[in-house]
């Protein structure tokens, strides 16, 4: 792409990284009044601390007391894979200290604990994690408002589910966040836990501590955080199988963004019916999260979840010959995408990365829907897709959000990434798939099957029934796919058995069990089109500063100027007559493309007469059209070196979120694009598709 010297020369920020955040956490103290601006959040606020006024105060003691003895507790060792980078982990013996001044402190928060349970279970599993909340929260965690963060003490086992987001960062021992291990000496993560999905969880493992006296390396820890007032009290915690976290605030340009829009405002905020749930009055308070009772779950796994992760999980560990390649399929709403977030955050406490194959057009994982891509994951999936947003090492750009209009481009497409992925890597391979499991979509299911090289195929279901026949080995050998039909056997194969046995591979059926399995949200940013709306939304933040300040609107940015004739246009998902291309394509989302032959131009614009499959580099708003000068304006996140190689813009069925050009701050007049004078009732007044010639799905015999 030539691109004509940006009138304002301004590099664009890459794509968020962890070290980015962490650099920007520090920002001045937030007091519980702005833990929320809703009105409703408000109210609950006012109302809760109104009746915490009218209960007595405990009572606490002056005297010293005897001391407190610790009960011993016999541990079972966890086995897998050490990480391949170095452990800054001390070891976790701890005796507590003789002369306790505050017995009957500690006695409450021992007695609250007792009340919360710790019971019998297993996630591969031994014991039910127990969750800190209400008075748990007071008597364990510590907040130092100069430097605007909270150190919270878990015991084994314990959990915090919460709404909100922070950076955490294990100060001592280890937890757990949606099957990663954060261990200390590690950097700091971001949680992102939002409305729009299931809540997140920190639960507290086993220490991997040697027995020792670990005083004076514990108060040491606290000392860094906490006032000596509040690193005493904290210390009288401290158990030999503790873990101590620090908890910060955190804004980064995508929440920044994301919250300058109004209906997003409470994105990360409780849910109407979690309200009466959530623990406001906390040590917690003003870091941006917001604690949650148990009556609220967190993510909820069945037996069967639990087998296929652990199955999963050994076989890449090296109990499989070979690299584990793993297809994980189902029906809509049933938690695939959560499913592969667990299941790449456990292996990564194994293996260095993940490649990731995405096949998925409605939800994908690291880019805007529409997008067929295969990536390299490194980093741990702490929250929804939206909250890590990423290029990937290969992307196509199909243009819709379901394949059922050309199949073929699909199947070609997903060909095409792998054929681009190195053979020699012994890396794990993670397949997403859609939720369409009936006609045509089982059909494809199929034929993915047979395509890669598949070890293991997970297959979700619900209602102790699956959705569409279980694609075991032995029912591969009779199943007609889209492209692939079983091998056709002869009388004498059928006399003699000498035909060649197919490819097997592991069948896991997985149960789900959580609450609204097999139904889409209904609470506000819960349905799908609003999570594809909130990827692209995320995407676009990479256009703001990564400096703390005001949010930029888009339209106050400075576009690139890119040529008619240095560039092709292409449509994905319709027919549209060249003379209307640039009505289309104006204001709209657009893939950039790289063409493998070089684009020749008669003076005018280009115009391909059908989309091509090629690699896409990154995406951009095509924010207006010059005719009398040739030039498209395009606004992008996607670095200028980068874009000297796209030679292609391609227009798919995605278009941009309403609230970009409906709600963009700082506009004055009458707003561009937009008009409600319009009725879709006229005859051609919606897209022409295009049916490419398929068969119906009742007679393709599924």
């Amino acid at each position: 792409m030539k691109v004509i010297k940006p009138t304002q020369a301004k590099s664009q920020p890459k794509s968020q990284k962890w070290k980015d955040v962490r650099g920007k956490r520090s920002r001045p103290p937030i007091s519980s009044s702005d833990l929320n601006s809703s009105p409703v959040m408000a109210r609950v606020i006012q109302e809760h601390q109104a009746s915490v006024k009218k209960k007595p105060s405990v009572k606490r003691l002056k005297k010293k007391a005897k001391p407190v003895s610790d009960t011993k507790k016999t541990t079972t060792p966890q086995s897998g894979l050490k990480k391949p980078y170095t452990q800054a982990n001390g070891s976790s013996g701890f005796t507590m200290d003789n002369e306790s001044d505050d017995s009957e402190e500690w006695r409450e928060y021992s007695q609250s604990v007792k009340r919360n349970g710790v019971e019998s279970s297993r996630i591969t599993g031994d014991v039910r994690p127990s969750r800190l909340e209400r008075q748990a929260l007071h008597h364990c965690a510590e907040r130092d408002d100069r430097q605007n963060h909270a150190v919270l003490v878990m015991q084994e086992n314990q959990t915090l589910c919460f709404r909100g987001k922070c950076l955490l960062t294990s100060l001592y021992g280890r937890v757990e966040v949606m099957g990663f291990t954060i261990e200390e000496g590690q950097q700091s993560y971001p949680l992102f836990s939002p409305a729009s999905h299931c809540p997140l969880t920190i639960r507290a493992l086993e220490s991997s501590h040697q027995a020792r006296n670990e005083r004076t390396d514990v108060s040491a820890i606290l000392r860094k955080y906490l006032s000596p007032a509040s690193c005493k009290k904290l210390l009288k915690k401290v158990r030999s199988s503790s873990s101590i976290i620090l908890l910060e605030p955190m804004e980064t340009p995508l929440t920044r963004f994301l919250s300058s829009f109004t209906d997003l405002t409470e994105l990360f905020s409780p849910l109407l019916n979690e309200l009466m749930s959530a623990v406001l009055d906390t040590p917690l308070n003003g870091l941006g999260m917001i604690p949650l009772v148990k009556t609220i779950e967190g993510l909820k796994m069945s037996e069967s979840y639990r087998d296929a992760l652990n199955t999963v999980v050994n076989a890449c560990n090296g109990d499989f010959d070979g690299c584990a390649v793993v297809l994980v399929c189902g029906t809509k709403n049933v938690g695939k995408s959560t499913f592969i977030r667990f299941l790449i955050n456990t292996l990564l406490n194994h293996t260095t990365s993940v490649d990731y194959l995405e096949g998925d057009l409605g939800q994908t994982e690291f880019t805007p829907a529409g997008c067929l891509s295969l990536s390299t994951v490194r980093e741990p999936l702490l929250g929804p897709p939206f909250t890590h947003q990423s290029t990937p090492e290969h992307m196509i750009y199909y243009g819709q959000s379901s394949c059922e209009w050309d199949l073929d481009r699909y199947l070609e497409s997903l060909k095409s990434l792998w054929r681009r992925r190195s053979q020699s890597r012994e890396t794990p391979v993670i397949i997403n798939t859609m939720g369409w499991v009936k006609g045509f979509g089982f059909q494809l299911l199929v034929d993915m099957i047979r395509f890669f090289p598949v070890s293991h195929v997970v297959q979700l279901s619900h209602g102790g029934i699956t959705q569409c026949p279980a694609l075991t080995p032995d029912f591969l050998r009779t199943a007609h796919g889209y492209h692939t039909h079983p091998p056709a056997q002869t009388a004498l194969d059928e006399l003699t058995e000498s035909h060649s046995p197919p490819r097997s591979y592991t069948h896991l059926n997985v149960q789900a069990e959580f609450q609204g399995v097999g139904r889409q949200g209904t609470s506000k940013h819960q349905r799908s089109n609003e999570h594809r709306e909130l990827s692209l939304l995320a995407y676009l933040s990479q256009l703001q500063s990564a400096d703390p300040g005001p949010v930029r609107p888009l339209h106050s940015l400075t576009p690139y100027q890119v040529p008619h004739t240095a560039v092709a246009l292409g449509v994905t998902h319709c027919e549209i007559a060249p003379s209307h291309m640039f009505y289309a394509a104006n204001a709209s989302l657009v893939g950039l493309c790289c063409l493998g032959e070089k684009i020749t131009s008669r003076g005018g614009p280009v115009v391909l007469s059908q989309a091509p499959i090629c690699p896409c580099v990154g995406f951009g708003v095509l924010r207006g059209i010059d005719m009398e000068r040739g030039l498209y304006y395009l606004l992008t996140p996607v670095d200028p070196s980068i874009l000297r190689k796209v030679n292609c813009l391609l227009l798919g069925a995605l278009s941009l979120p309403s609230c970009i050009l409906t709600t963009q701050p700082g506009f004055e007049g009458e707003t561009p694009y937009v008009t409600t004078d319009y009725s879709f009732d006229l005859t051609g007044a919606g897209k022409l598709r295009v049916f490419k010639g398929m068969t119906r799905p009742s007679q393709a015999g599924i």
